[in-house]
C-alpha cells in the first residue's frame, strides 16, 4: 500500500460523504484518484488516498479538497460539516484567499493574518462586505468575527435585569437597526423568566434546584434561543 500523503487539515471534512458521492457516480476509488491526478495534476494522489479520506483517516488540504469536488461533481461544502471559522467558511466557498480578501476589501496579508489567528479586525463595513463575499448569515459572521460571547453575555445580562438596557449595545454588535432587537430581547426575556417562574418553588428543596438548573441551561444556551427571534438571521 503506498503511503498516504501528510495534509493540512482543512476543518471539519465530512469523509462518508466522499464515498457516497463517489458511489452515486458509480466511481470507484481509481476513478477518483485518475481524475485528480489528470483534472487537476495532483500526481501523489492515488487509491489508497481516496479510500483514507473515506475512512477519515486523513484529511485533504485546501487544493486536494477543491480537486476532490471537482472530480465527483459538487462543491467543496458538500465535502465538509459545518463551517464554524473564517477559514472554513471560505473553503466551502470554494475561494481563494484573495477573492474573500479582494470581496471584504482588506489587505490579502491582513486577510490572511485574521485567518490564521481566528481574530477578524476587519471594520463594520469590511465585515458587510465579509458577509456578503462569503454568504454569511448573521450567526456565522458574529462566530466567525470572535463576537459571539461577548454578545452571549449580553443577552444574559438582558434576560436577568432590565432587557431595555441592552438594546442599545446589541444592535450596535450586530449592526442592526436598535428596532430589530427590541422584540427579540422583550420576547427573550420573558420567556427566560416565565421559566424561572414556572420551576421555583417557596419552600426551596428540589424544585429550587430544579429552577437553578433550568434557569443555568438557559443561559448556557442563550444564542440558540436567541437566533430564532431575530428576523433574517438565517
Amino acid at each position: 500500500m503506498c503511503p498516504v500523503r501528510p495534509s493540512r487539515p482543512t476543518g471539519p471534512f465530512n469523509f462518508p460523504a466522499v464515498r457516497r458521492l463517489r458511489e452515486a457516480l458509480g466511481m470507484d476509488p481509481g476513478h477518483v484518484a485518475y481524475g485528480m491526478r489528470a483534472g487537476y495534476g495532483l500526481g501523489h494522489v492515488t487509491p489508497d488516498t481516496v479510500i483514507a479520506w473515506e475512512r477519515g483517516l486523513a484529511t485533504p488540504d485546501a487544493t486536494e479538497l477543491a480537486a476532490l469536488a471537482g472530480t465527483l461533481w459538487c462543491s467543496p461544502g458538500d465535502l465538509m460539516g459545518a463551517a464554524t471559522t473564517l477559514r472554513e467558511h471560505r473553503l466551502a466557498r470554494g475561494l481563494a484567499p484573495e477573492d474573500v480578501a479582494r470581496g471584504a476589501g482588506v489587505e490579502l496579508q491582513a486577510y490572511l493574518r485574521m485567518e490564521e489567528t481566528g481574530r477578524w479586525r476587519g471594520s463594520p463595513r469590511q465585515s458587510a462586505d465579509l458577509a456578503r463575499t462569503l454568504r454569511l448569515t448573521l450567526p456565522d459572521l458574529v462566530t466567525v468575527t470572535g463576537r459571539a460571547d461577548e454578545l452571549a453575555e449580553l443577552l444574559r445580562s438582558a434576560v436577568t435585569t432590565r432587557w431595555q438596557g441592552y438594546t442599545r449595545p446589541v444592535s450596535k454588535l450586530l449592526a442592526v437597526d436598535k428596532r430589530t432587537v427590541e422584540g427579540p430581547l422583550r420576547r427573550l426575556h420573558e420567556t427566560y423568566q416565565s421559566r424561572m417562574v414556572r420551576t421555583l418553588s417557596w419552600g426551596g428543596g428540589a424544585s429550587a434546584d430544579a429552577s437553578g438548573h433550568a434557569g443555568r441551561d438557559f443561559l448556557d444556551r442563550i444564542l440558540d434561543h436567541f437566533w430564532p427571534l431575530l428576523p433574517d438571521a438565517s
